[in-house]
């Protein structure tokens, strides 16, 4: 029996039957598995021999998938998803290439892990909306308490004098000058929409602010709601990937500011 016939039945016996190998080159295998994207194209796997060890590895294509789906996998959330997967199954990243040491003969056992890390990866692009929003959010707060003294910060906050039950909440608000800093993280139309009617209602009583939206994506806002946004707020960030600009900006526009304007 050839050292590819080992290889498929080892795949086969511990991964799935659905397995095939198809040669590539000396010492280079096409790994053919039932496991999908959700567009429907198969995960890219290759087994290539390097110095004499045999590597399983995805050369780049899962990541770069992803990206063509617009799956932001730098955010904290999904971050943290992605290194528990690689650190679970022992996959290591190099650059944007995923890849996986066969230990001795063990090949199927190899590509079991390997599989189970692209899948937990992969998993995080089909996460609903609203835990994208949720994810978006808690992105959005690590970088105000990272940039902000936490004793200047007020998260969900409302004017109790104006609005007492809290139905003109602000995501954000930057204490510490004569006139605070509100700010809205909008994920979608309807963040906007909240975030528009909270500037008005705090304009139309008096209260004193400077306003600041962050959005996970400017461009998904139908043009009615950003227009009406844009009309009430100030400084905008078309999106939290931005970072760099948003911390410099609060650090020197907004906590640098001596008369709050």
């Amino acid at each position: 029996m050839s050292i590819t016939d080992n290889i498929i039945r080892s795949f086969r016996k511990t991964v799935c039957a659905e397995i095939d190998l198809e040669g590539e080159g000396l010492d280079r295998f096409i790994v053919y598995t039932p496991f999908m994207f959700d567009d429907g194209d198969h995960y890219v796997i290759i087994l290539r021999r390097e110095k004499g060890t045999w590597v399983l590895t995805d050369e780049g294509h899962t990541f770069m998938h992803l990206s063509y789906a617009e799956v932001d996998l730098d955010t904290s959330s999904r971050a943290k998803v992605v290194d528990q997967a690689l650190a679970s199954y022992c996959v290591k990243r190099r650059i944007g290439e995923l890849r996986l040491l066969v230990p001795g003969d063990q090949f199927g056992d190899a590509l079991f892990s390997f599989v189970q890390a692209l899948s937990r990866i992969v998993a995080t692009a089909l996460w609903t909306r609203e835990r994208v929003a949720s994810t978006f959010l808690e992105d959005f707060r690590a970088l105000m308490t990272k940039t902000v003294p936490e004793s200047r910060l007020t998260f969900g906050y409302h004017e109790p004098q104006s609005d007492p039950d809290g139905l003109y909440s602000v995501d954000c608000k930057i204490n510490g000058m004569p006139k605070p800093c509100f700010v809205f993280a909008v994920a979608n139309d309807d963040h906007a929409q909240k975030a528009t009617i909270a500037c008005y209602h705090y304009e139309k009583h008096g209260v004193r602010f400077n306003s600041t939206v962050v959005f996970q994506d400017q461009t998904k806002i139908n043009r009615p709601s950003l227009a009406r946004l844009s009309a009430v707020v100030g400084k905008q960030f078309p999106t939290l990937g931005e970072r760099d600009r948003i911390a410099r900006y609060l650090r020197e526009d907004i906590l640098g500011s001596v008369d709050g304007t």
